[in-house]
């Protein structure tokens, strides 16, 4: 087997090497149309411009709208936006649409090199097609700026070769086009004025004042584009990084030599690589300059020998690459003076004059050599291909792509704080507290690494740990957003329901649309008995988010307050919404029962019974669940059944002991009520719960006339909740008429508190005051009745009849 030869222009066999070429891309990148999203692409993945049929506008005309992308560069999220409206955010699409534009690039450059005589033009664009260097920006979807940009790049440089033979106007407008194109999609393609007058030179040694004047308009239109994009950059992301001059010419040699050292051995290619020490002193840092330096001179001394492609190839690597070598401050330079995708284009320089060369080269060996050599480049490409391979299914997901870069390069900026997240959310909550507190150790003055450290710990369920690093967090930025929705989820969870509110609010007054600060407001109003207030932020969650994962709990909160409140249709509705989004709906078709027994429909509500206990026909809960609603639905026979099967599966089971216990309650079985109760408050069991079994303990009591110890159950019940509203009204009403008077209007009065629109309650206040013998204050708390209800027959009796006492 030979080196093919470009020389043959037969249409078969030009179709059969494309499509070489393209099998090649296919094979070697196979692994990324089964990969995900990592790191950046969430700046189009999460951004509302791009979801939004109306964000076309705002891409091109509001780019500020784009909240994480710092550069103008509307035509590569136009791209994003046309294919969410086509596969929505599904990775697959975004892959495959990558592998084309490479596919493209692929072809594109054959077919210059062919126009340009280069030798090895194939094998040049094979090579290129599977070098693992360019996995970064293939397979990572966010790069899609570097093959965008290379496709126009390459297409205006094609375009201008036929131009330059045949000078049409139409042909120098499309160019314009193309390059403004390119630079609109990643404004490193600034540098095609200058390789066009670099091919210029190498086409026949001169670069002609015709020349010079035809690539004018060029470097006026890119000046003009990239200073916009400059000037847009600048004001989005203001960077000063303090190198000197020297600095950046150290920098610059160095990395024109790393890239080169990576092009000929592509191992350990880091997606973050470390971060360099510049030294003016160092003389290791000088001989990257003075080599970078003596190579062009070499090139030029010897170019009647050698031609003028080696130097031609080594100024246009060296052009391609000067607007990332760090002359001008980018934000990347604060992790990294170097990245693989920098070179997608420019490394093309060096293959083209090493490959073509050693085509060249092999093209005068006897024909059994040249064989071998055909040989060695099936060996090359397939070993390259495998590389990229590998390379490639780092993109698999954000574990597999952090994980990578922290083994590389452990001291990379943020890589522990980036890891962090993605372990969590696959379940290695200790694998990612163990990187957080890497990276707090490394950033300790860090707010994200903090807030994220609070979130892996609220995960464990350690809430104290949690809320300390997460107010660690707020001590360094205090409108952080994480921190501070974090730290609602923290609090919300320790029941401290008013200051998760509080802090909440907090969260909406810095992103009023964040979704789950909405969530997480709603919830905590729910809580606290706030119902009213709870509907509205739940149900902006839902609008905000109406196909998230979490959608099923939002609805039932909604659902829920809205029974709290009569609401029954709008109940109804979050809760048939909730049914339909959770995998298991057996909690929402309960509450959703409910609805349906308090609307009269109770063969609709044992219906939905009936298929959650075919979700979970041996789940306690479940049972528990729907022995409640049974019971509201003053169906408590069926409900005593369905707690004694739950009690069967686990006899201390403290909900089915209490539910039991007001089932036979209910049904006025009052020695059997009590001896449940009992058993269940014999047990651990959470406040609220407690509470309850108190409280209908009591209740027991008082219908056992024993009073006394009906007292004592209710003060047990405030113990464990000292705003459990049923027991505050019948301990109140209990203590009345033991004429304990100033016990009552305590009691009243912390009802007061949390009713504070409640006629009734103001009036147990004036009556109770009245007992007392404080009749002013009775009067003033029955007119305060008669403000909330003026139809209040009562209030009216007593406040003229405290009136006329009064003259």
């Amino acid at each position: 087997m030979a080196l093919p030869a470009d020389g043959d222009r037969s249409a078969g066999w030009l179709i059969a090497r494309a499509l070489v070429l393209g099998l090649l891309v296919v094979a070697s990148y196979l692994p990324a149309l089964e990969a995900g999203f990592v790191w950046d692409d969430t700046i189009f993945a999460d951004e509302p411009v791009v979801h939004a049929w109306s964000g076309l506008w705002n891409i091109w005309f509001s780019p500020a709208d784009i909240k994480k992308e710092g550069h103008y560069w509307p035509v590569v999220y136009t791209s994003f936006w046309l294919e969410h409206k086509l596969w929505g955010v599904n990775p697959l699409g975004y892959h495959a649409v990558n592998l084309l534009l490479h596919i493209a690039n692929v072809l594109l450059i054959w077919r210059i090199l062919r126009r340009l005589a280069v030798p090895g033009a194939w094998v040049i664009a094979a090579v290129f097609a599977v070098h693992p260097l360019h996995v970064e920006s293939v397979a990572w979807v966010i790069e899609r700026k570097d093959l965008l940009s290379a496709l126009f790049y390459l297409t205006a440089a094609l375009t201008w070769i036929r131009y330059v033979e045949a000078p049409k106007p139409a042909r120098y407008l499309l160019v314009l086009g193309l390059f403004t194109a390119g630079l609109l999609s990643k404004s490193i393609v600034v540098t095609l004025p200058v390789s066009l007058l670099i091919w210029h030179w190498w086409r026949s040694g001169r670069v002609t004042r015709t020349d010079l004047l035809r690539v004018a308009p060029l470097f006026a239109l890119a000046a003009a584009i990239t200073a916009l994009d400059l000037s847009f950059y600048t004001s989005r992301e203001p960077l000063a990084l303090g190198y000197s001059f020297i600095d950046r010419i150290l920098i610059a040699a160095r990395a024109l030599w790393f890239y080169v050292g990576k092009l000929l051995w592509p191992t350990g290619l880091a997606i973050v690589y470390p971060l360099w020490e510049i030294d003016p002193v160092d003389p290791v840092a000088w001989i990257y300059v003075l080599a970078a330096a003596a190579l062009p001179a070499l090139l030029w001394i010897g170019r009647d020998r050698l031609g003028r492609g080696p130097l031609a190839g080594v100024l246009f690597y060296a052009v391609t690459l000067s607007p990332v070598l760090g002359f001008v401050d980018y934000g990347y330079m604060q992790f990294s003076l170097v990245a693989d995708r920098f070179q997608y284009l420019a490394g093309l320089g060096v293959l083209a004059v090493l490959l073509g060369a050693a085509t060249f080269a092999v093209s005068r060996l006897p024909s059994a050599l040249r064989t071998g050599a055909g040989g060695a480049l099936v060996v090359t490409l397939a070993v390259l291909g495998t590389l990229t391979w590998r390379q490639t299914g780092i993109y698999r997901d954000p574990v597999a792509f952090f994980s990578h870069i922290v083994a590389l390069n452990p001291e990379a900026r943020d890589a522990h704080l980036n890891l962090m997240g993605p372990l969590s959310d696959a379940g290695h909550h200790e694998e990612a507290l163990a990187a957080g507190r890497i990276g707090v150790a490394q950033r300790p003055g860090n707010a994200d690494i903090h807030s994220n450290l609070g979130r892996v710990l609220t995960r464990l369920d350690r809430l104290d740990e949690a809320e300390s690093a997460l107010r660690t967090a707020l001590g360094i930025e205090p409108r952080h957003l994480n921190a501070n929705q974090n730290l609602g989820e923290v609090l919300r969870r320790q029941g401290r329901h008013a200051e998760a509110i509080e802090t909440y609010h907090r969260v909406l007054e810095i992103d009023d649309r964040l979704v789950y600060g909405n969530g997480g407001l709603g919830i905590a109003l729910f809580h606290s008995g706030r119902y009213a207030e709870a509907i509205a932020p739940l149900e902006k969650a839902l609008e905000l988010a109406p196909d998230a994962h979490f959608t099923g709990e939002l609805a039932m909160y909604a659902g829920r307050a809205a029974f709290r409140l009569d609401r029954l249709d709008a109940a109804s509705a979050h809760l048939r919404r909730a049914a339909a989004s959770m995998p298991d709906p057996a909690d929402a078709l309960v509450e959703l029962s409910n609805v349906r027994f308090a609307q009269g429909r109770a063969d609709e509500a044992l219906d939905h019974l009936r298929r959650a206990r075919e979700l979970r026909p041996n789940d306690p809960a479940t049972l528990v669940n729907a022995g409640e609603a049974l019971r509201k639905g003053e169906r408590s026979t069926e409900a005593i059944a369905l707690y004694r099967k739950a009690l069967r599966i686990d006899a201390d089971f403290v909900p089915a002991q209490v539910g039991l216990g007001a089932a036979l309650f209910n049904l006025e079985r009052y020695d059997e009520a009590l001896e449940s109760l009992t058993r269940a408050i014999q047990q651990e069991m959470d406040p609220g719960t407690a509470a309850t079994a108190h409280y209908l303990s009591a209740r027991t009591l008082l219908e056992l006339d024993r009073k006394d110890e009906a007292a004592a159950q209710f003060e047990h019940a405030l113990k464990r909740d000292q705003n459990h509203a049923k027991t505050l009204d019948y301990l109140a009403h209990l203590r009345f008429g033991q004429k304990k008077y100033e016990a009552a209007l305590d009691l009243y009065r912390t009802q007061a508190t949390l009713k504070p629109g409640s006629a009734t309650v103001h009036a147990n206040i004036g009556v109770t005051l009245y007992f007392l013998g404080r009749h002013a204050e009775a009067l003033e708390s029955m007119e305060q009745v008669l403000r909330l209800d003026p139809d209040h027959q009562m209030a009216r009796k007593m406040v003229a009849q405290l009136r006329k006492g009064n003259r």
